[in-house]
């Protein structure tokens, strides 16, 4: 929790909720949401889970030690989805993150503080290493995110991921724990403060 944000695991009895602000944002969320390719000849068909299914897929993840799935809430109201997916262990350490919000919030600094707070979570208490965030080139807002926490770019991954219906490209951002010894929160605050002296009254 920091402030009016709080990420917190996602729950069965988040369903109404999760599913009004996925509806009411639908247009706003299609071009970077996830798409499931289509099936070779004979090959099984995929079907999107429902709610109940996702949830559980993402619990069952979760006790294994693969995946994080959090909720994000604005002002005691759910207003997005964070999800520390990939989790591997091992000689690696990493995970990466993927994430969505309400349109109706954006702009606010609800994003990269619930990324902050699950950037510190891995590395201060799960114990990783590093966390890495995919994003295509075209998703302005969603490279605002990283490019305010300070993520690295690595570089370009080709047809990364199925999007929207096509495979798209991924541009690939990273963080390290030595990179962030004071926590990804403190280093928000502290550029947002420092952004709030330079432009008094924004």
């Amino acid at each position: 929790m920091d402030g009016d944000v709080v990420l917190r695991p996602i729950r069965l009895r988040d369903q109404r909720d999760w599913r009004e602000v996925n509806r009411r944002n639908r247009e706003w969320l299609r071009p970077w949401e996830a798409t499931v390719p289509p099936p070779a000849p004979g090959g099984p068909t995929a079907h999107r889970p429902t709610y109940r299914q996702m949830v559980r897929h993402l619990r069952a993840e979760a006790r294994a030690g693969r995946m994080l799935p959090f909720v994000i809430e604005y002002q005691g109201r759910l207003v997005g989805q964070l999800t520390v997916a990939g989790i591997t262990w091992g000689s690696m350490c990493s995970g990466h993150v993927g994430y969505w919000v309400d349109e109706g919030v954006a702009g606010r600094g609800v994003m990269p503080t619930a990324v902050a707070l699950a950037v510190d979570h891995c590395f201060r208490t799960v114990g990783l290493h590093r966390i890495e965030v995919c994003i295509r080139p075209e998703n302005g807002p969603s490279r605002r995110v990283v490019e305010k926490l300070g993520f690295r770019e690595e570089g370009l991954r080709p047809r990364y991921l199925h999007i929207d219906g096509a495979w798209r490209d991924h541009l690939v951002f990273a963080l390290t724990a030595e990179e962030v010894p004071e926590g990804l929160l403190a280093r928000w605050h502290r550029a947002r403060s420092q952004q709030a002296h330079r432009h008094p009254g924004k």
